[in-house]
């Protein structure tokens, strides 16, 4: 018995009402104007679902009334992209206004029955209403004046269950947005995986670093060793602090939306901070770049930032040869540059791995290693 009221305590309850209310509002209005045409409201809903912005509206305002505090709702707060969108908001503003007015009719018609019945019970004649307007007056009416009242719990529970069913339905994202929401959740994992992977790597290598170094000077007791562990100290700390630094800026930049974040069409600025950092950057760029989808866009842009930093990182101020290139539905990207010495392992550092799963994740592939008397980054990413 509890559970079945519960609902009467659950603010929810309420506001589903209100958000009922209020389409019947504007009609009430429109019927003391002309009581002799109360369909002409409906012939609005059509030219109203068409506006974009309503969509938008209707669907704020779903959200703060049907499912308060949901942080996953399943409406949408956008407005209507396509005409998919613009026809879903038409029929939602007509199952608005036919549940509001059923609502409001159900609550007046038991509110009214409840009352007769209780009339009956105190020996008084009803009022004329069909289906009471025969009763004779018995103190035995007095059992069935809750029924109404029962009944009337169940429609305001039950229209506002089917209602929020209707938004989630009707204002639920769609194509676009749940292509975009994905593409979103997308980027934040590749992010999030990426700086795990950073902060593990770098940071925890420097600390290592520094605790074996301080270790190590504490013990030898040579001033010599010690300064020269200090001096280790000081560099791999130098290094870390970049490294953290950098992967602050990413996390700064993940507060960004995934359209707002640079793609291969802001190259540019990659390849002149390289330069400004005195690599002889020579970049061929060949295809349509602009015409690239957004997440392999992205991606690519990352694989240049990373393939860019290694090699001011590993190799200095050195030439560095850069292609991209957009043909027959892949993007390739090859960036080169002279080896600065011997190589002991093949693409191990954490930064060249984060660049073959970047390619992998987008169903492509890149290999990173050295090529000749070079060292090459080539990844190629599928469009579709």
């Amino acid at each position: 018995m509890v559970r079945l009221l519960r609902p009467l305590l659950r603010g929810t309850t309420y506001t589903r009402l209100l958000h009922l209310w209020v389409p019947v509002l504007p009609v009430s209005v429109w019927l003391f104007i002309d009581p002799w045409h109360p369909w002409v409201p409906a012939l609005l809903l059509v030219p109203l679902g068409l506006v974009p912005a309503v969509r938008l509206g209707e669907g704020v305002q779903a959200r703060l009334l049907l499912t308060p505090g949901e942080a996953e709702p399943g409406i949408s707060e956008a407005p209507s992209a396509t005409w998919r969108d613009r026809l879903r908001t038409v029929l939602w503003l007509g199952l608005r206004m036919v549940l509001g007015a059923a609502t409001v009719a159900a609550m007046v018609w038991l509110l009214i029955t409840g009352f007769e019945l209780a009339r009956c019970a105190w020996g008084n004649a009803p009022s004329g209403i069909p289906l009471l307007g025969r009763l004779p007056p018995h103190r035995a009416w007095a059992l069935l004046a809750p029924l109404p009242l029962l009944a009337l719990y169940g429609v305001v529970v039950g229209l506002g269950e089917l209602v929020t069913a209707g938004a989630r339905r009707l204002l639920g994202p769609g194509a676009a947005e749940r292509l975009a929401a994905l593409e979103e959740r997308t980027e934040q994992l590749l992010e999030r995986t990426r700086i795990a992977r950073e902060l593990h790597d770098s940071i925890g290598h420097a600390l290592t670093v520094a605790v074996v170094q301080a270790g190590a000077a504490r013990a030898a007791g040579d001033p010599g060793f010690t300064d020269r562990a200090l001096d280790a100290i000081e560099e791999t700390g130098r290094a870390a602090l970049a490294d953290l630094e950098r992967v602050l800026g990413i996390l700064r930049e993940a507060e960004r939306p995934a359209s707002a974040r640079p793609t291969l069409a802001d190259a540019g600025r990659l390849l002149e901070s390289a330069r400004a950092s005195g690599a002889r950057v020579d970049a061929e760029v060949t295809g349509p770049v602009e015409a690239v989808p957004g997440p392999v866009s992205r991606e690519g842009y990352r694989i240049l930032q990373e393939a860019l930093t290694n090699v001011l990182r590993h190799a200095g101020a050195v030439r560095v040869r850069v292609r991209i290139t957009v043909a027959g539905g892949t993007l390739a990207l090859e960036v080169r540059n002279p080896l600065p010495g011997p190589v002991a392992g093949a693409g191990r550092g954490s930064g060249l791995r984060g660049i073959r799963e970047r390619a992998a994740l987008l169903g492509g592939a890149a290999r990173t290693g050295p090529d000749e008397d070079d060292w090459q980054v080539r990844a190629e990413l599928p469009l579709g």
